[in-house]
């Protein structure tokens, strides 16, 4: 709120009132501030607080064109809201922060039911880049799964009727050199069979629901992978006790983590010939997190880091894609599998890699 003496402005703290019915915007990741049709700021949200390093009483103080390095921007946008010229407006901008530099924000501004208020909504870029991010994950995902499905019924039915022909040939032949032939055919058809399986197993297997806890699995997939990769490789906890249970399928999470642990293994393979490989499984509680196109309170963010070459540039855009595969001989199965696991937790899967260093990100919500 604003009085003007002597023609300066004066800051207060926003009243009682609004403070109330705005309150809601401080549980926001993303800077909102809600001002006048001048551009006064009526609240400020804590997010926005933070990125500016000064105080809501102080933005208070200020129109809110002046956080930016443009000011005009906004201004004509106010403008807009003023003669109702549209509901929403996005732009992008840079937005001034103490001691550090400007900070670019994707911005939307949008009228609110109140006359003379308007929302402000600045989204960082970073933060911007990772929604659309998930949104893709999230949207191809679902593309292959259609995929999956559709093509595995495809291959499944006529494959059947070949292996069924080449028994009935088998039966039929007397010369031993041509019985080798028929029985490649026959082992052919089980080996796309056991794929076409493998492609369809995350759609059969019921979603087996019960009180999981996160570091057993972590400590089973961990075992596993010692066995396998018994000299060479270093497996690091990094666990945090904490993290309470939740309820999930733990042998599904189990087969995901897996996947993603045994990859980087793999991927691992100069490295543990040196000695001096290494993956870190580190467990957190995120708070006030969004992904999947919601926000949760509280989510598990379980890490699987390696030191690694990383995710070949090539590939790093589909890795998540059904059959692509970074290694000789890999059915590029594994990190499909593992994101349907996880998407059927209402979770996600991420992934930042450079030469040594990758890092998979499990997320899943935490009640």
């Amino acid at each position: 709120m604003v009085t003007r003496r002597g023609g300066e402005r004066e800051a207060a703290r926003p009243n009682a009132a609004a403070a109330s019915r705005f309150q809601a915007l401080d549980l926001l990741a993303t800077l909102v501030a809600v001002v006048d049709t001048e551009g006064q700021v009526l609240y400020a949200n804590a997010a926005l607080e933070d990125a500016l390093g000064i105080s809501r009483r102080s933005i208070a103080a200020v129109r809110l064109q002046d956080c930016f390095t443009e000011p005009v921007l906004l201004d004509n946008a106010l403008q807009g809201a003023r003669s109702n010229e549209f509901a929403a407006l996005r732009y992008d901008a840079f937005l001034h922060r103490l001691n550090h530099e400007p900070m670019p924000v994707h911005v939307v501004v949008a009228q609110t039911e109140q006359t003379g208020e308007v929302v402000v909504e600045m989204l960082p870029q970073e933060q911007q880049t990772r929604q659309e991010r998930e949104e893709r994950l999230l949207d191809q995902a679902q593309a292959n799964k259609e995929l999956i499905r559709n093509l595995a019924h495809e291959i499944k039915n006529p494959l059947g009727g070949i292996r069924g022909a080449a028994q009935l040939l088998q039966m039929e032949l007397q010369s031993k050199e041509l019985i080798e032939y028929t029985q490649v055919i026959v082992h052919e058809a089980d080996r796309l069979q056991s794929l076409v399986d493998r492609l369809l197993a995350p759609h059969r297997r019921p979603h087996v629901v019960g009180d999981v806890n996160i570091h057993e699995v972590c400590e089973r997939v961990r075992s596993l992978i010692v066995v396998e990769f018994p000299k060479g490789l270093k497996v690091v906890r990094d666990y945090d006790t904490s993290i309470p249970e939740f309820r999930g399928d733990r042998e599904q999470l189990i087969q995901a983590l897996l996947n993603i642990v045994h990859n980087a293994a793999l991927a691992l393979s100069e490295r543990i010939e040196a000695g001096d490989a290494r993956i870190t499984l580190k467990t957190r509680v995120g708070r006030q997190v969004t992904f999947g196109k919601q926000r949760y309170r509280l989510a598990l963010e379980l890490h699987v880091i390696d030191n690694g070459p990383g995710v070949p540039d090539s590939i790093k855009d589909r890795i998540f894609f059904p059959l692509v595969s970074g290694r000789d001989g890999g059915s590029g199965l594994g990190l499909t599998l593992a994101q349907t696991f996880v998407q059927q937790h209402h979770g996600l899967i991420e992934c930042e890699s450079e030469p040594g260093r990758t890092d998979f990100k499990i997320l899943i919500p935490l009640p």
